[in-house]
């Protein structure tokens, strides 16, 4: 059974609910008003208003009745009117007789002094022997029988009974009443079943749709959900889904095109020292270094190239584990000042044996902590100075580290007076096997790997790395590493 069937019967099943308890209500009303279980058969028959008395009073009356016609001088023995009245009285009716003009009997429950003269007049032909009459603000229905007395005097009896005017106005209002509900409950129950099948099965519909596009592998739309339901919150979470895995096509279509990148960049790079190896072999089998200084230089030529393979294939292979995260790393609390100090004391003499001037300063940063694996953070270093040495042509040749403390973060700055890299390739230059020399040629760089290598053990401590540059100003390769306080748990 679908839903828009399944509310559609709960609507009806909740009208018709309403309604039964409305007329159960109606029901109990129409007792407290006329005050007797027994006269509510009668209170909305159709000779109601011809036939304004109850089952009981109404016996009385054809019993009274009956005398009138066989009996009229019954109708003047006291005692037994008594008696009549006695009984009409135990339904909360009344009885009246009048000769001529004049009251002959009237039950003393009657508080109208005038009621004779609101009477209708003599109608000896008996059609309309019930009705209703108003007095004031009272309202009576009564039924009544006009005869001769023996005398051939006039008569009439009456079986009178006092009428609430809530009563009257009730009894007339209560079917229009009743109509306009009925209406009004049928009206609303459209208009709910339609406000909410349009709420509940529009927006189903629509994440049916939107699975059908996904099933169909589009992921380029965009499911709007409005308001603030349990449909609202699943198609929110189903937009949540929808754009998470839009993410992951997208992630695993770079995957794909990087690894096609990766291959041919691996290829290019290994390329052109197998063919300086091959060309090298080549050259020995056919006998072209016929001395031994030629023959020494094929064969460094061999390993230098052979060299450049190995250690091609061991970065290649470390960018592969930091990227896969499959390199552990052996955190420890270090002084980042300490460190970086040792670092460049060793590297110091080291620098100026080519003629390179290396300058550090501290600041008041020397005694900042920070989590760190001193092995990787020392290839970073390396990596960076390297890059620093390898394209520094001109006097004087310096590199200069500083190391700061700012917003919880150590900074460390390495800065070089090189040519500079331009404002293009400066976003890019931490990209694997990225060169600025569009070549490709290892003479004028290395693999291609070592800012990307530096870039993945960077963020490996929660850290960041950003490259400032410009052409004939130099390169600054700006380091941060959170405080060890402000790491948490890392161990």
């Amino acid at each position: 059974m679908s839903i828009r069937v399944r509310l559609l019967l709960s609507y009806t099943f909740i009208l018709i609910v309403t309604i039964v308890l409305f007329l159960a209500a109606a029901l109990l009303f129409v007792v407290a008003i006329t005050g007797d279980v027994r006269s509510v058969k009668d209170f909305y028959n159709i000779h109601y208003s011809v036939n304004p008395l109850s089952g009981q009073e109404e016996t009385i009356f054809l019993d009274l009745k009956y005398l009138a016609k066989n009996e009229p001088d019954a109708l003047l023995d006291k005692m037994l009117l008594d008696e009549y009245n006695y009984k009409l009285r135990a339904v909360q009716a009344e009885l009246f007789i009048r000769k001529e003009d004049k009251q002959v009997y009237s039950s003393l429950s009657v508080k109208q002094p005038k009621l004779i003269t609101y009477l209708p007049g003599y109608e000896m032909e008996n059609n309309a022997i019930r009705s209703t009459l108003q007095i004031g603000d009272h309202f009576y229905g009564y039924a009544k029988f006009d005869f001769y007395f023996p005398d051939r005097t006039k008569g009439s009896m009456y079986v009178i009974r006092e009428r609430s005017p809530f009563a009257e106005v009730i009894r007339t209002l209560l079917p229009i009443i009743l109509g306009v509900l009925f209406f009004v409950l049928l009206l609303m129950n459209m208009l709910l079943y339609f406000v909410f099948t349009r709420s509940i099965i529009k927006p189903l519909d629509l994440l049916r749709k939107s699975t059908e596009r996904i099933k169909e592998g589009n992921l380029e739309f965009e499911l709007r959900a409005e308001g603030n339901d349990e449909i609202t919150r699943l198609s929110e979470a189903f937009e949540d889904m929808r754009m998470k895995l839009k993410q992951s096509v997208e992630k695993q279509l770079q995957y794909e095109q990087n690894r096609k990148e990766l291959i041919a960049n691996i290829t290019h790079d290994l390329k052109t020292p197998i063919t300086s190896i091959k060309a090298s072999i080549e050259g020995i089998r056919d006998g072209v270094p016929d001395t031994k200084q030629k023959m020494d230089r094929y064969v460094n030529t061999i390993l230098t190239k052979a060299d450049d393979m190995d250690q091609l294939i061991d970065e290649l292979f470390l960018y592969s584990k930091l990227d896969l995260k499959q390199l552990p790393f052996t955190f420890e609390a270090i002084s980042i000042g300490h460190f970086i100090e040792d670092y460049a004391e060793d590297l110091h003499y080291d620098m100026q044996d080519i003629g390179i001037e290396l300058e550090w300063s501290m600041d008041h940063a020397a005694s900042s902590v920070v989590l760190a694996d001193r092995d990787k953070l020392k290839r970073v270093l390396t990596n960076i100075i390297d890059n620093c040495v390898k394209y520094m042509a001109s006097e004087p040749k310096k590199i200069r580290i500083d190391l700061k403390v700012e917003n919880g973060f150590v900074r460390l700055s390495i800065h070089d007076n090189g040519p500079g890299i331009s404002e293009e390739a400066v976003p890019f230059i931490f990209e694997r096997f990225f060169r600025e020399d569009l070549s490709r040629s290892r003479q004028s760089g290395g693999s291609g790997l070592g800012l990307a290598i530096t870039k993945q053990i960077i963020e490996g401590h929660s850290g960041t790395i950003q490259a400032e540059s410009k052409l004939g100003a130099g390169t600054t390769i700006i380091i941060r590493l959170p405080l060890a306080q402000d790491i948490g748990g890392r161990s």
